[in-house]
This record gives C-alpha cells, sequence and structure tokens, in this order.
C-alpha cells in the first residue's frame, strides 16, 4: 500500500466531506456529525439521495463485472474510490478473474485509515491504494504505473466523481490525460450528476451541498456525452444508471447519468 496511517488529526470533522455523506447515504458508520447533518438535510429535500447512493453503487458493480467477464480486462484503476463499501471493486472483479490487478485512489484520509479493508484481494490478484488527489492525474499514473501495466487495457473507474468537479477546475482536461495514457481496448466507466429528470430537487440539492462549503456540479446528457468523445460507448449508451444493464426492471430514472466506453 502506498501512504501510512494517517494522523487523526489530518481529518476535518468541522466539515462535511463527499465520501462521508455519501457512507452515511449507503448506511455506513464512517461518518460524523456534520456529515449525517447535512446528508438528513439533502434527504429532507430530496428523499431519493439514498436510492441514487445505492443505484449508483450497483452500477459500478455490474460495470466491473461485465468488463471482467466479457471483455476480458484484467486490470482496474478506481480513482474517487470513497470509503470502503462491501462488496468493493476488486472482489467484483476478482471474483471473475482472480488474478485481476486493482488500484484505489482518494485523497481523503479517512479513507487511508480503511485502506486496508480495500485490500483483501485474491491470492493470485493484486490490490493496492494510492493516496492522490483526482486533480493530479500525473501523481496518479506514475504511483498506479507501479501495479498496473498500461501498454495493456485498463478499466478507469470515475464513478460518481466529476460532480465534485467543475469544467473551470479541469474536469475534462483530467479525463482526457488519464484516457490518453490507456493502452487502446481499455474502458471507461463513469457516472455523473444530472439535473435532466428531477432539476428542481437536484439544483436545491446543490445549494444545500454548496452551503456545507461541497461544490457540486450537475451536467446535461450532451455535457457528460463529451467525457466520452473519441470513445466506443456500449449499449445502451448515456442513461440514468439504474438503467445501464439492470438485473431488474428500473423503478424509475435516478440522476445520475451512467456510461462504458472503449477506447478504439
Amino acid at each position: 500500500m502506498t501512504g501510512t496511517e494517517p494522523d487523526s488529526r489530518h481529518i476535518d470533522t468541522t466539515r462535511p466531506h463527499p465520501a462521508r455523506v455519501y457512507d452515511w447515504f449507503l448506511g455506513g458508520k464512517d461518518n460524523y456529525p456534520v456529515d449525517e447533518e447535512l446528508a438528513r438535510r439533502i434527504t429532507a429535500i430530496d428523499g431519493g439521495a439514498p436510492k441514487a447512493a445505492r443505484a449508483n453503487r450497483a452500477f459500478m458493480r455490474r460495470a466491473t463485472r461485465a468488463l471482467a467477464a466479457e471483455a476480458g480486462i484484467r486490470q482496474f484503476l478506481d480513482i474517487g474510490t470513497g470509503i470502503p463499501t462491501e462488496p468493493n471493486l476488486h472482489q467484483i472483479a476478482q471474483s471473475v478473474t482472480p488474478d485481476a490487478r486493482v488500484v484505489y485512489v482518494d485523497n481523503d484520509p479517512i479513507v487511508l485509515a480503511h485502506a486496508h479493508a480495500l485490500l483483501r484481494g485474491t491470492p493470485a490478484g493484486v490490490t493496492e491504494y494510492v493516496q492522490a488527489d483526482a486533480r493530479d492525474p500525473h501523481t496518479i499514473l506514475e504511483q498506479a504505473g507501479r501495479v498496473l501495466d498500461f501498454d495493456r487495457p485498463v478499466a478507469l473507474s470515475l464513478i460518481a466523481l466529476l460532480h465534485f468537479i467543475a469544467d473551470e477546475d479541469g474536469a475534462h482536461d483530467l479525463v482526457a490525460a488519464l484516457v490518453d495514457v490507456l493502452a487502446p481496448g481499455s474502458f471507461l466507466v463513469l457516472s455523473t450528476m444530472t439535473a435532466d429528470f428531477d432539476p428542481e430537487n437536484v439544483r436545491t440539492g446543490i445549494a444545500a451541498y454548496g452551503a456545507g462549503g461541497v461544490t457540486l456540479v450537475a451536467r446535461s446528457h450532451a455535457e457528460v456525452g463529451v467525457f466520452f468523445e473519441g470513445l466506443e460507448l456500449l449499449e445502451p449508451g448515456i442513461v440514468s444508471v439504474a438503467q445501464w444493464r439492470p438485473e431488474e426492471e428500473p423503478q424509475e430514472r435516478i440522476s445520475l447519468y451512467g456510461g462504458v466506453a472503449r477506447k478504439p
């Protein structure tokens, strides 16, 4: 594992953190009162927020399983990992292909504190954790390159990450820098917030995050499509995460778009 156990003083418990708010939505216990307060405020505005978090997590599982089982992907780079919630990406990938190599990346000290839970993989596979900021692709690629072979296909997962990075803060440059390094036959797995389905609740939720000091961006279908330019989208394209190859008929559209695309 890259990094060491963090000093608890580095974990800011005075301001909500997206990873910990997300953890609360998923029913986790690795969050603080300030995170719960914001999560409850958002849930009061949009009662579907916890459901959206669960649907997004399920999208990650289905996409990972599809790439491991159908596309033969053996390497995975998951940026914006968040607090471990089982089953984790490496557990899905290595259940299909035990020798899969997985690198998780996050910059939250509390995720590092729980990173050992991310590293319990199969003996045949490799699972590593890198402490780095998503906005620093050079460091990510340098560290991940110690585990992953970028001359071979890699599945790059940016799950529920980009809505915390505005366009003017380099969201497109980040994705382009990462995808550019990937070998042909690699895949981009991406999910991000949209206001296309429920604009009033989403915008009110964005305001609540903003009041808590967290930047949140909602993108239209066309805006999400820009991230996939030059790539070959898998069916069914860019859809609400609950509608991406669902295991059962989705009851409603979740305000998160998801898509999986291959680098030709």
